[in-house]
């Protein structure tokens, strides 16, 4: 044999601890193999597993490699933490080596605002800014520190040909993550060319900023151009549906997403039964999860949240036990859907067998949410000793939601003392929700203390705490209007008042008899106290509603409070008188209003 011949390249051995890539990286070098590129990344891609621990290692590797590229330590800048990073980029510069263009996109993203700005010193140093993807890495760095004024800067002083689709989209998307949709939609509006990715960023930000109409406004420009969706995009657009109660456009989506062949995997599917679920269609949103074939734990819950809201409490309980013999466990989201169900359909002993059965059962742990369902499944029935006996007994000190559930059982079942002394430990816990306030002065109110009722007002006053104004969203002909309490600015305003009027008098003349518990005014006459009554939000929603639809039809109303008294009292006589199905989705649960009744059966 030749003296000369090549060594046996060793066959490659499984590297599981570091004590075997030691051993097998003493055998490359004895082999004069160390430097070869396959073995060499092949040993910094172990070393990346758990760079933290192994950078010191590694860096002596690139350090003495005999011919070290950029392409070799690339792959551990993308799993350093920012700081080792750093540490390896200054151990590549020393040898001297420059970046390579993959070399800032792996670094920058991650990178913290000291470390993200020097970094652009140096891709400016070395001429990276001509570098489409180092460029979208620094504006990702930029935006992800929350530092929307230094991306722009870098955005508008690049050039048109260095910029891409993707600098576009990261600008969109991350102004949004930062809730500047409007400057997004600036950005978005200016764009040369959009992907799919850009028109979701720009859905799913609205989505997110709660303005779900303009949303819907994104994806029907995004159809009206042709282009086609994806899983993503429809998620986003079923989901801009679901927050106005849009059911008309909700169903149109849904049809979309099947004549358009997307798939509909659990994700998108959940989110179609969630948007049914919340626009009143709770019977569409069971054809949808039962029709899929794999469902898992999301699916599910999703579903027994949705019989939840609508106060269908046994088919809640049914579907739970289906799915436990369908060998789904349960998880704490669960625990929440099933007491909620409870607690609506004022189910008490079921509520109490299932928190300790799941509880048990299955090792989940309560946790504050938990609790105030079980304040809430006993304040609802009224069982308010055993309601403040869980807060007492609750492992961790009670938060606003726990309190706030307890003090809302209160004002229901008129305990003023019990009410009084939650309501203001509510108050100096949550001291910016203007509903806190409304709520203690309606129960000092509803017991003819003005002089209490006055010093709530006066400290909302010091506390510039303005009440927010009671809204309901209607759906009518797939036109989606929004009508405020006390005000409206709508192009049939005077057909809507006189509407109003003619409801009430009509409803009036039926029975219906104005409950104003719950009005605050210290006046003396009840004929003075009926007048900010007329005028709710509901009210106005449903006198257009009768307005734009038939006897036999269904109006769906979506409010932002908990529906009152009067207007639930209301809302029934309208029903039967104008024969309507009127379903209105308050900030709790849906009332199904027909003939008269309510699906909530006065429990609410």
């Amino acid at each position: 044999m030749s003296a000369t011949a090549t060594a046996p390249v060793p066959a490659p051995i499984p590297l599981n601890t570091i004590a075997e890539l030691r051993q097998h990286h003493s055998q490359l070098v004895r082999l004069g193999l160390a430097s070869h590129p396959s073995h060499a990344r092949r040993l910094l891609a172990f070393l990346a597993r758990d760079p933290a621990a192994h950078l010191p290692y590694a860096a002596r590797l690139l350090a003495h490699h005999p011919d070290p590229h950029p392409a070799l330590f690339n792959p551990l800048f993308a799993a350093l933490p920012p700081p080792h990073a750093a540490r390896l980029l200054a151990v590549m510069l020393s040898l001297p080596l420059p970046p390579d263009h993959f070399t800032f996109p792996r670094i920058l993203p991650a990178a913290p605002l000291p470390l993200a700005a020097q970094l652009h010193a140096l891709l400016l140093k070395l001429g990276f800014h001509f570098h489409a993807q180092s460029v979208n890495a620094l504006l990702s760095a930029y935006l992800s520190n929350a530092r929307p004024d230094l991306a722009s800067l870098v955005f508008r002083a690049s050039s048109s040909g260095i910029l891409d689709v993707v600098s576009w989209t990261t600008m969109v998307g991350g102004l949004c993550k930062l809730g500047l949709v409007d400057e997004a939609r600036e950005v978005f509006d200016r764009m040369p060319e959009r992907n799919l990715i850009s028109w979701n960023a720009m859905i799913s930000g609205y989505v997110k900023a709660g303005r779900f109409l303009d949303a819907v406004e994104v994806f029907d420009e995004m159809r009206a151009l042709g282009v086609e969706g994806n899983g993503f995009v429809a998620a986003s657009a079923v989901v801009a549906c679901t927050g106005p109660g849009a059911l008309a456009r909700g169903r149109e989506v849904h049809r979309w997403v099947e004549q358009s062949g997307i798939q509909m995997d659990e994700k998108l599917a959940t989110a179609v039964v969630d948007m049914y679920c919340k626009c009143g269609c709770v019977e569409e949103a069971w054809q949808v999860f039962e029709a899929l074939p794999v469902k898992g734990l999301t699916s599910w819950n999703c579903m027994i949240g949705g019989f939840a809201v609508h106060g269908r409490g046994e088919d809640a309980v049914q579907l739970f036990g289906r799915m436990e013999r369908e060998g789904v466990a349960p998880d704490d989201v669960t625990l929440v859907n099933v007491l909620t169900a409870c607690a609506h359909a004022g189910m008490v002993g079921e509520g109490r067998h299932y928190f300790s059965y799941i509880v048990e059962r299955y090792g989940v742990e309560p946790k504050m949410e938990h609790y105030g369902c079980m304040v809430d499944l006993y304040g609802r029935a009224g069982l308010l000793d055993k309601a403040k006996k869980v807060i007492d007994d609750m492992p961790m000190e009670p938060d606003v939601g726990v309190l706030g559930a307890l003090f809302g059982a209160c004002k229901i079942h008129c305990d003023v003392d019990l009410g009084e002394a939650i309501g203001w430990r509510v108050i100096e816990l949550d001291p910016q929700n203007s509903g806190r306030y409304v709520l203690l002065a309606n129960l000092l109110a509803s017991a003819g203390r003005w002089e209490d009722v006055a010093r709530v007002r006066r400290l909302m006053d010091a506390r510039n705490v303005t009440k927010e104004a009671g809204r309901s969203v209607i759906e009518v002909a797939g036109e989606v209007c929004e009508f405020r309490c006390g005000s409206l600015r709508h192009a049939q305003a005077a057909e809507v008042y006189a509407m109003t009027r003619d409801m009430m008098s009509r409803i009036g003349a039926e029975g219906y008899v104005p409950d104003t518990r719950d009005v605050l005014h210290d006046v003396p006459e009840e004929e003075e106290k009926e007048v900010p009554l007329l005028y709710h939000s509901e009210k106005l929603a449903i006198a257009f509603g009768l307005l734009r639809t038939r006897p036999g039809d269904t109006m769906r109303i979506t409010k932002n409070l908990r529906v009152c008294r009067d207007c639930h009292e209301a809302t029934k006589f309208v029903s039967r008188v104008f024969e309507r199905q009127i379903v209105v989705r308050d900030r709790n649960r849906f009332h199904h209003f027909k003939d008269g009744k309510c699906s909530c059966n006065d429990y609410w």
